[in-house]
């Protein structure tokens, strides 16, 4: 505990470049699993191994590693497990781009070479995010680190997916999903993004096969007319009843289709004539069966169109529309086309329109697990708490109009479905082994959406299904999913939905919703606009500690974060700040050991005010971190360290600490020691470097801050008697020096100083404590006196409890004085005004807190004072 220990520059790459390897060869972060402390667990949401993390898995995680290093300290046994998603379509979308470079195509490898590429991928990558993980300081039991495609997680998916398929759950079957031609797989429905696109209605003829006329028909997508099998009204459009049962000749292809009359049809809309392509449009599909229609695909899986198009064959689906309009023009059945906005699907992964297209796919039956899953929202006690509680309506209304989810997907990598056909029967067999007679079956080629693995995450990795697995019995459910809201859909309500079904119960207790990282400017981060930052580019700059610092205090619960370099330059300041006032103090209490601090003797109410503060921090801060407002903490820890323990108590120590009185110098040591110690440990789980860099030096009873006891309040250290006079000493002199620098005049020049308290309980404050005002002050004379009547050229200044005078004969302007007082009565009219509003506001009376509701008032009164004083102070001026 010497100077040489703490650098005079603080420098975060020297103090986090071996930290972490030492906590991690130290299991600080191993979960016991087996001892009698109460759980606390947090599941990693596992990224993708497609690349590196972004600014959004720094703030992610960062929230985690808040919460879990706070219920470590707090005598948890705490699990923060890491883990990585196999990412189905996108770490298979790289792996083929990377094979492309070299001209080999995955079906040039066969499927077992090409797993062995992604797997080397997934090792190379995995390796990248763990780097990345330990530059920010995650403080993860890789003990326990899981995969989506490991054995175990194998097994609980063959697990799921038999149960559901013998419940009747899981069904196959020829349905329209959304297809991705560049990935060539099926899409989820929230696998689609849809943007609004400029596109053409297109307005043609349909000739009626007995030659008496045409009907009118409209459509956004010519290319699938080759696909049509009958022309739709609605059966009680008076214009068509006559129409309703012939039949049509489909131009172009020539195939007679019938006219049918279905209630899918809207009279209002266009000519109230629709054409049906059964296998290419979900609503077509279901007039289709409603009609017995046949279903007629025009397209290959790449979106190019295959011989049951005629003519068209071989061409790109978009080229093909083109073509069938020009071949309309010519055959005069062309009637009009007009600009038409309308949403086109596109593909999360690729960016290609997705094509809806008919297809034999495995399908999971939301209905009844949905149901389970909402009812469950209806218990107090066993719901899932949504933080902020706005997203709980977000994922009931979506689980309240769910439809049945296509799990299969056309890839190699992901987990391949447990379903067989024999070979010469074609009998199905599903299972969680493969068939005994192995050589006379063969497995279905596709794979599960990557979803169906991510759903299972929360008890999967905890060794389910094997109930009796010891982490499964302590740390399932968890206790808290940090996610952001864009994945609301995607993942919280998928395993919501399975762990109710597969463990009877939630999988999470509670789920912090954050929002997305912007720029400075609000804009969404991305590639394309060149505005994406690297976290650990950051890092490198400016610390792990200031990014966490940055990201996790710098919006509420639910919002959306704007990024800029001059927060993290800020914070960066912050933190100096801390290592410089922590430098001075452990230079002061060289060699002390943490048996000789001693608070027994405290009676300086400088001593007293900052324990009470710290105690009051402790509360505040332990008591927002269990309501996840973490911006909130990092306000209440930054006016306490900057403003209390920096800007005022080390300033004062510095009274004892350079003076002759031994025992007064022991004391702040003490004090010091202690109140540095207790801030180390509120701020360690948001800077864990730097707080344990400090704490290290400091005299301390443990082997690492990871582990340290958390702060806890004390009520024998809360002093509100001496908080009360320190927050009076500190206005006075601020007030003081306020004045000084208004006028100009340097601390070192002395002053005659008047203070009129407002009472004798104030008067003996500042008689009893009139060192600090001299030392801060510097007075020439110090008059306390309630019977003051100050000068026509003394500067004013009005504090909660006194008026104070500094007469600067030939210093000051009285019409300046007299300007600088208005100015400061307009700031004490908009407080007043500010505060009385707040009062008279119905709602806000009506949901705070009785206590908020006094501190309201009792800024009111000490407002009206202030305004009243200067008021009679700048009529005094005015009638001198």
């Amino acid at each position: 505990m010497t100077e040489l220990n703490m650098p005079t520059k603080y420098n975060p790459q020297d103090i986090e470049k071996n930290r972490y390897d030492w906590w991690i060869e130290q299991e600080f972060f191993k979960a016991d699993g087996k001892n009698e402390k109460p759980a606390y667990s947090v599941v990693i949401p596992p990224p993708n191994v497609t690349g590196k993390l972004h600014l959004g898995h720094a703030w992610d995680t960062t929230l985690q590693d808040i919460l879990t290093r706070m219920k470590r300290m707090q005598g948890y046994d705490t699990l923060y497990l890491p883990g990585m998603d196999h990412a189905g379509i996108a770490t298979q979308a790289k792996v083929e781009a990377k094979l492309r470079e070299d001209n080999i195509s995955r079906y040039d490898l066969g499927r077992e070479k090409f797993l062995k590429q992604a797997w080397d991928w997934k090792e190379e990558y995995a390796a990248v995010i763990r780097e990345q993980w330990k530059k920010i300081g995650l403080g993860l039991d890789y003990s326990r680190e899981r995969f989506t495609l490991d054995e175990g997680l194998s097994d609980a998916v063959k697990k799921v997916f038999v149960t559901l398929y013998e419940k009747d759950l899981i069904y196959r079957g020829q349905y329209i999903i959304n297809w991705d031609p560049v990935a060539k797989t099926a899409l989820s429905d929230i696998e689609v993004i849809h943007q609004d696109v400029e596109g053409q209605f297109y307005h043609l003829k349909y000739p009626l096969t007995d030659g008496s006329g045409f009907l009118e028909v409209a459509t956004t997508r010519p290319e699938t007319i080759p696909g049509d099998t009958a022309v739709a009204v609605h059966p009680k459009d008076e214009r068509y009843q006559e129409f309703i049962g012939k039949t049509i000749t489909l131009p172009i292809i020539g195939r007679e289709i019938p006219i049918v009359a279905d209630d899918y049809v809207e009279r209002e809309f266009g000519s109230g004539v629709v054409k049906i392509t059964p296998a290419h449009d979900p609503n077509d599909f279901e007039v289709g069966n409603r009609h017995d229609l046949p279903r007629v695909i025009v397209m290959n899986e790449d979106a190019t169109m295959n011989e049951a198009s005629g003519k068209y064959n071989g061409m790109d689906r978009f080229e093909a529309r083109k073509a069938i309009i020009e071949d309309f023009k010519e055959l005069g059945l062309f009637i009009k086309q007009e600009p038409h906005l309308h949403s086109v699907g596109h593909s999360e992964r690729t960016g290609a329109v997705v094509e809806p297209y008919l297809s034999m796919q495995w399908f999971v039956k939301m209905a009844p697990l949905a149901e389970q899953a909402v009812k469950l929202q209806e218990s107090t006690d066993d719901k899932v708490s949504f933080i902020p509680d706005r997203f709980e309506k977000t994922y009931l209304s979506w689980m309240e109009n769910i439809h049945d989810w296509c799990i299969s997907r056309q890839l190699w990598w992901g987990h391949r479905i447990p379903a067989w056909y024999h070979k010469e029967t074609g009998e199905l067999y599903v299972g969680e082994e493969a068939p005994s007679d192995i050589e006379n079956w063969n497995q279905d080629e596709d794979v599960l959406d990557t979803w169906f693995s991510s759903a299972l995450w929360p008890f999967s990795t905890m060794g389910w299904p094997d109930e009796t697995n010891p982490d499964y019995k302590k740390f399932f459910p968890t206790s808290t999913l940090v996610t952001g809201y864009d994945i609301i859909f995607f993942w919280v309500s998928r395993m919501i939905f399975q762990s109710v079904e597969f463990t009877g119960t939630r999988p999470f207790k509670d789920t912090l919703i954050h929002g997305l990282v912007r720029d400075a400017d609000g804009k969404k981060m991305s590639k394309s606009l060149g505005n994406g930052v690297d976290p650990i580019e950051v890092v490198e700059k400016y610390g792990a500690d200031s990014l966490r610092y940055t990201l996790s205090t710098g919006t509420s619960p639910g919002q959306d974060l704007k990024f800029s370099f001059e927060k993290i330059e800020s914070t960066w300041n912050f933190i100096n700040k801390i290592w410089n006032a922590s430098r001075f103090a452990l230079m002061n209490m060289e060699g002390m050991q943490y048996e000789a601090i001693n608070l027994t003797n405290v009676t300086e109410v400088s001593d007293k005010w900052i324990l009470t503060r710290l105690n009051e921090t402790i509360n505040t801060v332990t008591n927002l971190a269990e309501k996840y407002e973490f911006g909130e903490v990092g306000r209440t820890l930054y006016n306490f360290i900057w403003d209390d323990f920096c800007d005022w108590y080390i300033e004062i120590a510095k009274i004892s600490l350079y003076g002759d009185d031994m025992e007064a110098k022991q004391t702040t040591r003490s004090v010091l020691a202690y109140v540095l110690d207790n801030t180390m440990r509120l701020l360690h789980p948001f800077m864990p470097f730097v707080t344990e860099e400090i704490w290290q030096n400091l005299p301390h009873d443990g082997v690492s801050i990871t582990v340290a006891d958390w702060p806890t309040v004390d009520p024998s250290q809360v002093d509100e008697e001496a908080s009360e006079s320190m927050k009076l000493l500190v206005e006075v002199i601020r007030a003081v020096r306020n004045i000084r620098a208004e006028v100009n005049t340097p601390l070192s020049k002395q002053i005659k100083l008047q203070i009129k308290p407002k009472s004798d309980s104030h008067k003996a404050i500042l008689e009893n404590n009139i060192s600090y005002i001299e030392r801060f002050c510097n007075p020439e004379t110090t008059t306390i006196s309630f019977d003051i009547v100050p000068s026509k050229t003394a500067m004013t200044a009005v504090v909660s409890g006194a008026e104070i005078y500094l007469p600067l004969e030939g210093l000051i302007n009285i019409d300046e004085e007299i300007e600088r007082l208005e100015k400061e009565l307009s700031k004490w009219k908009k407080e007043v005004s500010r505060v009385q509003g707040k009062l008279s506001n119905e709602k806000f009376m009506a949901k705070a807190p009785e206590k908020v509701i006094e501190e309201e008032r009792a800024k009111e009164k000490d407002y009206m004072e202030k305004k009243s004083l200067v008021e009679e102070r700048i009529q005094s001026l005015k009638n001198n």
